[in-house]
């Protein structure tokens, strides 16, 4: 198969032959249709944002597929599905505190590293060898524009954080990051949940606009200013009323005091909920104070991507029309301009602009993996170093 490989941190990716992928059992093995190219991939592949790739890899996370091979223990996906692959993998001989890793893309900790180095390669090629239990059937609609439905990508993160602050219909929710390309699906997927207020701040005011003409009267937005008093005092007025979860999307570019400003918005006994990348690329910690939280019983957590229930949850919220992605604007680029679709991604990556890799596109020959390729994957381990 063909598949675009990150050679080295800083060098463009290289689109070459790699073996074809085989599922063993518990695994299936996928066509990839399409994938998303987050705006930020340009600062992964770069180094800048010091992620836990080891490269030669092939890159990508999450992808909309047909199944061409399932393992011998699968009991209801079949050759032919359509299907969403899920990039957060758990392992699986811990219940309590899996290790994680999101496959061609990042890991956590020695254990996630541990499955990295296994599940080693992504989305970015014509085929992609996938866990089963983070393979979801997709409805026929989603074959009509597969790049479309590869902003899954985004939305299921956005509303993996809402399920872990236990947003409920009616309440109001304060999206800190509402302008980005995160925060602006977090406000969309808010609103699909029965979210009865949406607080949308930031300083973009086309942004700003973008979102208020989207969703009407149910997004109040706030032009931020940077002062810490200011901005608090002028989202809590937005709300017209209690603040009863906020949900923090920034990148890590912006500062820990942005992030405090919209989490000290929250009503008493109300929920924050942390997803952001505030301080992964260093700067101040975030600082809240801790008589505030004592007495206001305020409930503070962190939440990495999300429960693999999640991605049934949104599936069924697009298929309803509930969270609809046709405003969404979507470019899509070929395996060969793989290196295109990366700078594009790089300088569209406000409110829903969408950029999607169709690897599969134009492949030719056969989709189930050969003998030839199958000994090739045996003696290299999977990996694409020996190519």
């Amino acid at each position: 198969m063909r598949a675009a490989v990150l050679t080295q941190f800083g060098a463009p990716l290289t689109v070459r032959e790699v073996p074809d992928p085989e599922a063993g059992g518990g695994e299936v093995v996928v066509e990839v249709l399409a994938a998303s190219v987050a705006p930020y991939a340009a600062e992964v592949f770069g180094g800048k944002r010091k992620y836990p790739l080891v490269p030669p890899v092939v890159p990508g996370v999450g992808a909309v597929g047909r199944i061409v091979h399932v393992g011998p223990d699968a009991t209801r996906l079949r050759i032919g599905d359509l299907v969403w692959c899920d990039s957060t993998v758990r392992s699986r001989d811990d219940a309590l505190t899996p290790d994680i890793t999101l496959q061609g893309w990042s890991s956590r900790g020695e254990g996630g590293a541990r499955l990295a180095e296994y599940l080693h390669d992504g989305a970015f090629a014509e085929l992609m060898r996938v866990p089963t239990e983070n393979v979801f059937p997709l409805p026929t609609v989603a074959g009509e524009d597969p790049a479309r439905w590869a902003a899954l990508t985004v939305h299921t993160i956005s509303y993996g954080g809402l399920l872990a602050g236990g947003l409920a219909a009616g309440e109001t929710l304060l999206v800190s990051g509402a302008t980005g390309n995160l925060g602006s699906s977090a406000v969309a997927v808010a609103l699909a949940m029965g979210a009865g207020r949406v607080v949308a701040p930031g300083r973009n005011q086309a942004a700003l606009d973008l979102l208020a003409d989207r969703f009407g009267p149910r997004l109040s937005p706030v032009p931020l200013t940077g002062d810490e008093a200011t901005d608090r005092a002028a989202m809590s007025a937005a709300a017209d009323g209690p603040i009863d979860m906020v949900i923090d999307l920034l990148p890590p570019s912006a500062p820990s005091s942005a992030s405090r400003a919209a989490a000290m918005t929250v009503r008493e006994y109300g929920r924050v909920v942390l997803m952001g990348g505030v301080g992964m690329l260093g700067g101040d910690d975030l600082a809240l104070p801790y008589p505030w939280i004592m007495r206001n019983s305020i409930t503070v957590r962190g939440q990495w991507m999300y429960p693999r229930t999640a991605n049934v949850g949104i599936i069924r919220l697009l298929a309803s029309g509930t969270l609809d992605l046709a405003p969404e604007r979507v470019r899509s680029f070929g395996l060969d301009a793989v290196n295109d679709a990366i700078a594009y991604a790089a300088a569209h990556g406000g409110p829903f602009d969408r950029t999607s890799l169709t690897p599969s596109a134009g492949r030719q020959g056969p989709l189930i993996p050969t003998t030839r390729t199958t000994a090739l994957l045996t003696s290299t381990g999977g990996h694409t170093a020996a190519v």
